[in-house]
């Protein structure tokens, strides 16, 4: 069972290439309507280097490279029944692009319980840097066994 002695550990550091494919992939599978997210003409002449990232796809290739069934269970001490997504948030310091190769370093911030137990929360902080050092966003995350 997840408990206070996990913050602070580091859940790996991983990394991912950002593919012009599947950026318009997840576009289409969101619904996004703006062409700069699906035609590279359109996105450089809107001041863009690339196709850029739709700000939620960061969470997609963050799970990229981790054994999410091994942390979960094997570090968090939860049953894959009885998890949810609890919640998550970004906060952005510089845009991505199609090409960048990215990379996600993840650590707990946080474990708490709620409901007298009934509830245990793993907060997770992932900081994402593309390949030139540049902080592009930290991503906060958390799960919920009940």
């Amino acid at each position: 069972m997840a408990d206070k002695s996990l913050i602070g550990r580091s859940l790996g550091v991983t990394h991912a290439e950002v593919e012009k494919g599947r950026l318009r992939f997840f576009a289409k599978a969101i619904g996004e309507t703006d062409p700069i997210y699906t035609d590279e003409a359109a996105a450089k002449a809107a001041g863009h280097k690339s196709l850029p990232v739709p700000p939620t796809f960061l969470m997609c290739l963050e799970s990229e490279g981790r054994d999410t069934d091994h942390i979960v269970e094997g570090i968090f001490g939860f049953d894959l029944g009885r998890i949810l997504h609890a919640e998550q948030g970004f906060v952005y310091h510089a845009m991505a692009y199609a090409g960048d190769v990215l990379t996600f370093d993840t650590r707990v911030v946080d474990v708490y319980e709620k409901k007298g137990g009934a509830l245990t929360f793993v907060v997770q902080q992932t900081r994402v840097s593309n390949q030139d050092g540049e902080h592009i966003a930290d991503i906060h995350s958390s799960l919920v066994q009940r």
